[in-house]
């Protein structure tokens, strides 16, 4: 477990017989362009199935505070997160979409998803 991932808590689901979707949107999320030095920010949207854990909300939201001094590209914190997530709470599927502003007249959204190989995920 990296330093990143140890600000991660979780909690037991205790509907882990169900499948159900939790969305989680963080509108104030900020790093750094590592060419430029220049502030990124971004709006991330978590979306994710559990399984037998959940992810605490006070250690999620201090883990995104995290990146606020990284200098780091768009594509790579987008996957960090969805990796460092993933490794903590193995939910059934995950997806993280990062809605990063206009920077140089360019807009970028980043999405990355996981599925757990052996599930079958039923949300109807």
């Amino acid at each position: 477990m990296d330093n990143k991932q140890k600000i991660l808590e979780t909690f037991e689901n205790e509907y882990s017989d169900r499948d159900y979707l939790i969305e989680h949107v963080a509108p104030e999320f900020t790093s750094v362009c590592p060419k430029t030095g220049q502030p990124d920010f971004a709006t991330i949207i978590l979306e994710y199935i559990p399984d037998e854990l959940c992810i605490e909300l006070k250690s999620y939201k201090m883990y995104l505070q995290s990146y606020r001094n990284e200098g780091i590209f768009y594509e790579s914190v987008t996957n960090r997160i969805i990796d460092d997530l993933v490794a903590v709470t193995d939910p059934r599927y995950m997806k993280i979409t990062a809605e990063f502003g206009v920077r140089g007249g360019i807009s970028s959204v980043i999405e990355v998803e996981y599925e757990k190989d052996d599930q079958e995920i039923g949300l109807n």
